[in-house]
């Protein structure tokens, strides 16, 4: 979905009635830092309010500063390479679509509770698209790093029909199905690959 990075604290600078932060500049980077730890602890404590938080959020992943997304695939790849040797193929599927389906359901509840259709914070979509993606490919290292630079690429540029599903699927199946579709356009381009012999 198209990261809104809106809800739980919004808050901008305040100029006075000459048209500059009150307090002038030191001032007003202090109060830019203050809003933005408070930002952060709202986020905390949004995660920890319920289960569906506390998934949504990626187990606390998605409430890294800067680029949540690329994070919480990060997460979803350290998760896959701890337990790959642990669960059979078979499992990893299980696991996926009943993370799929939980994941319609947290990510929806925290669109709702946090009041953006999809923060930039909730990245279980991410994590449950990556670990299709990683299911389906050899588990050496550098393939693993093409497919999450691919999966990355199409999760952020969102060439059609992504961008057109991410407009018009709305809710937790929304939010959950367009990373869908992301992981399926880096699956097509792995399969093309093999299927020209490299």
């Amino acid at each position: 979905m198209r990261r809104a990075n809106r809800g739980l604290i919004i808050s901008a600078d305040r100029p006075d009635e000459g048209g500059q932060p009150a307090g002038g500049a030191a001032s007003g980077n202090a109060d830019r830092a203050a809003r933005a730890r408070a930002k952060a602890a709202a986020l905390a404590r949004f995660r920890l309010a319920s289960p569906a938080h506390l998934l949504a959020l990626g187990f606390g992943s998605g409430l890294f500063p800067r680029a949540p997304g690329t994070v919480g695939t990060l997460w979803a790849w350290c998760v896959f390479v701890a337990l790959e040797d642990w669960l059979a193929p078979q499992h990893w599927l299980l696991l996926i679509a009943a993370s799929f389906l939980i994941g319609v359901w947290a990510c929806g509840r925290a669109a709702r509770d946090v009041g953006v259709s999809d923060h930039s914070a909730i990245v279980w979509d991410e994590v449950v698209a990556f670990w299709l993606v990683l299911a389906f490919l050899p588990t050496d290292w550098l393939t693993q790093l093409v497919a999450f630079a691919l999966f990355r690429f199409f999760d952020i540029a969102k060439p059609p029909p992504i961008g057109v599903v991410d407009a018009r699927l709305k809710g937790g199946f929304g939010i959950m199905f367009d990373d869908l579709l992301a992981a399926f356009f880096t699956l097509f381009l792995f399969a093309i690959w093999r299927a020209a012999g490299f």
